[in-house]
């Protein structure tokens, strides 16, 4: 079969509400990713795959065996995967990409794929003047703070991670659920990007909203669903990038 196709998927948040829910989420992803497997040229994970994520030099989160398995096993087999650090799994080092294989992402990502450029991004962090946001990353990404988390034992590390996963999710719920059309930020973001740049595809994840909205100059911002409660995903057929769902 030609391998011709390019998949786009976010939000999957595994860890979150539970063991089994998470589970039962994790094995219908590892299904989507064999399917998608089969025709796929690239596969586009754009963050926020697990609710909580933090690996230490030596130790990894014991959960996720079988889409870790099963990401290492189709990168052996030829497939090229990239991971996209969203805001809730941006704590990496180098387990991925050293034992698995994935190319990460820790910036956006403009690429060509049949001649269409492609503007790639988690979807957070892009409106400038949201200091709060922006102070929240400096300390997420201070070398001596996660010095210090480091230290902490795997134990207590981890369970204040999820707490804060959990507190930071009840904390965006409602925006999370709202359609704000012309002021959303990724919406904002990608006007004031096509001014400069040539794009004619944005894909971002991050809101929990499925949504295919015109930009100026041809161009169009595709908006990835969660898989909480949709299990959403946008392929590249050569000429059409369309929403999807998997069953």
């Amino acid at each position: 079969m030609r391998k011709n196709k390019y998949y786009f998927i976010s939000d999957t948040h595994l860890g979150f509400p539970d063991h089994k829910t998470s589970l039962e989420r994790e094995k219908k992803l590892v299904n989507f990713l064999l399917f998608a497997e089969k025709d796929a040229k690239a596969i586009y994970l754009l963050g926020d795959i697990f609710d909580f994520w933090y690996e230490y030099k030596y130790v990894v989160p014991k959960y996720y065996v079988r889409l870790l398995g099963t990401l290492a096993m189709m990168v052996d087999r030829g497939v090229e995967i990239h991971f996209f650090c969203g805001n809730h799994d941006q704590w990496l080092k180098n387990y991925f990409q050293k034992e698995i294989g994935l190319i990460v992402h820790k910036a956006p990502l403009t690429i060509d794929i049949d001649g269409k450029i492609f503007f790639i991004h988690h979807g957070d962090g892009l409106n400038k003047k949201d200091w709060k946001y922006r102070l929240m990353q400096r300390l997420f990404g201070n070398k001596f703070l996660r010095f210090l988390f480091s230290a902490l034992h795997p134990r207590w590390a981890m369970a204040l991670g999820v707490y804060w996963s959990k507190i930071s999710r009840q904390s965006h719920l409602r925006e999370e659920n709202f359609d704000y059309q012309e002021g959303e930020q990724q919406y904002q973001f990608c006007i004031s990007y096509l001014k400069n740049h040539k794009v004619d595809y944005f894909i971002f994840g991050h809101r929990h909203l499925e949504k295919v909205w015109s930009l100026p100059y041809q161009s169009k911002l595709y908006v990835l669903s969660d898989w909480i409660t949709s299990n959403g995903y946008f392929v590249w057929e050569g000429e059409n990038l369309e929403a999807k769902k998997f069953e």
